[in-house]
């Protein structure tokens, strides 16, 4: 695909947004309609592009992107009609006589900056809550994962004109060359690091950003944690893309006193999902490059492995790792994992763990197993974090009736659902005042009769 130059990209898209094209409630349902019956008749193509990229199963694939945009499609058109109704508010009574309202209205042209460890759900769910919202949208991928990319391309092209969807590739020089340009709205999911930039950048437009990023993820296993079930959720969290998502548990703060029988549980539990050899296991997936893989062998310290640390550099898979005896000092804790490696840190008190998790940048998820309401009371109402579960990892990202998103290092804003489409929308607050009426009590001169009435009201 020839990419046209920005600037012209830019100006055919807010032609576009200013016929009106994309605001009509019916317009966007076509839209949304269109999007599902493409990703649909295109689903082999998006599996076969996520298994080169990540080595991801047909299984996987389904299970934790494709079905997950479906959801959204399906959620928004179901929900559409009500989300851009104007929404009644109170009017005080010294406004007397008016209706109040607010009204959702689309930013306008939109960029997205989507990852590549989900490239398909972290790229058409924002998408879909974009076009709900009556945005065009312009989409800039992760060059990390072509072969998605080029699937990507291919869906979004039988769908949309591109003064309506387009898509960019390309990797930083792209990426530095679209935030120079005046959007409405950016939408970026990655790093911590570029996000950053990205908000640097849009702040020379004043540009409203939202910034879905990282951080290190606690999960905390108290004392009267189900052991055996703590282990197999945090295996599922943990590993599924190979530690490649951005709410997997990054490590396990733990009760010193239970430690040991969840290594155990945490060993069975990896030989369960992924076999005595999971680098043999063709349902378990690759580090996406070779700067990543030697980026994650540099975190593994042989002399605190459990379980697992076994590698293929031809295949770039790293076996599911525990790592026990990990200090916070230590390499493996100074940044934000996002692969298959597990540091287990022990604690005597959990109130100076807590401390230790807060002093921390706030991360984006947060998880804690335990069967006593008060830890978990405690828990919820100690710490500052995205989102999380209690007594299971990173489903909470899989609901269209809360919102995702962090606090902090680990961003800012949420989506999904309702909350997506408020994300690309702007509400604006309208009084209607009726014209049968019209109170002289604002109106100068300001009289004695005036103030004691203001008084009566106010004071």
């Amino acid at each position: 695909m020839k990419q046209p130059s920005f600037e012209k990209l830019l100006q055919g898209q807010r032609r576009y947004f200013a016929s009106g094209a994309t605001k009509p409630v019916s317009a966007r349902l076509d839209a949304l309609n269109t999007l599902e019956r493409s990703i649909l008749n295109h689903r082999a193509d998006l599996c076969r592009a996520l298994q080169e990229d990540l080595g991801k199963s047909k299984t996987e694939s389904l299970m934790c992107e494709i079905g997950l945009v479906l959801e959204e499609i399906r959620w928004m058109k179901k929900h559409l009609r009500g989300l851009c109704r104007p929404q009644r508010v109170k009017t005080p009574a010294v406004q007397f006589a008016a209706a109040s309202f607010r009204t959702p209205i689309p930013y306008g042209n939109v960029l997205i900056m989507s990852p590549w460890n989900y490239p398909v759900l972290l790229t058409l769910c924002p998408l879909t809550d974009a076009i709900a919202a009556g945005n065009t949208a312009v989409i800039k991928p992760s060059a990390y994962a072509p072969a998605s990319c080029g699937a990507l391309i291919r869906l979004l092209d039988e769908c949309f004109p591109q003064e309506y969807v387009s898509v960019i590739t390309g990797g930083r020089e792209e990426n530095q060359a679209l935030l120079t340009q005046k959007f409405d709205k950016i939408f970026f999911t990655g790093s911590i690091s570029v996000g950053r930039y990205v908000m640097e950048k849009a702040a020379k437009h004043l540009t409203p950003v939202s910034l879905e990023l990282g951080g290190k993820s606690p999960c905390i296993v108290e004392k009267t944690a189900r052991i055996n079930l703590a282990a197999r959720r945090i295996v599922f969290g943990k590993f599924i893309n190979c530690g490649q998502t951005c709410v997997a548990p990054d490590y396990i703060l733990c009760d010193a006193s239970v430690k040991d029988g969840l290594v155990s549980a945490l060993r069975r539990e990896i030989r369960r999902q992924y076999g005595a050899s999971p680098l043999t296991n063709r349902d378990y997936g690759k580090i996406v490059n070779e700067k990543h893989f030697k980026r994650l062998l540099g975190l593994i310290d042989y002399s605190r492995v459990v379980c697992g640390g076994e590698y293929q550099e031809k295949t770039l898979k790293i076996a599911p790792t525990i790592m026990d005896n990990v200090a916070w000092e230590d390499a493996v804790m100074q940044e934000e994992i996002f692969g298959p490696i597990l540091p287990i840190i022990t604690y005597t008190s959990l109130q100076k763990a807590l401390d230790t998790v807060e002093e921390r940048p706030h991360p984006l998820a947060l998880y804690c197993f335990t069967e006593n309401r008060k830890v978990k009371d405690y828990v919820l109402s100690r710490c500052r974090f995205g989102g999380g579960c209690i007594n299971d990892t990173i489903i909470h990202l899989a609901t269209d009736e809360m919102p995702f998103g962090g606090m902090g290092d680990s961003g800012m804003g949420g989506y999904h659902g309702k909350y997506g489409f408020e994300e690309f929308s702007h509400y604006r607050s309208i009084v209607d005042k009726k014209t049968w009426l019209d109170l002289p009590i604002r109106y100068q001169p300001f009289t004695g009769a005036k103030q004691k009435i203001l008084e009566k009201l106010f004071l």
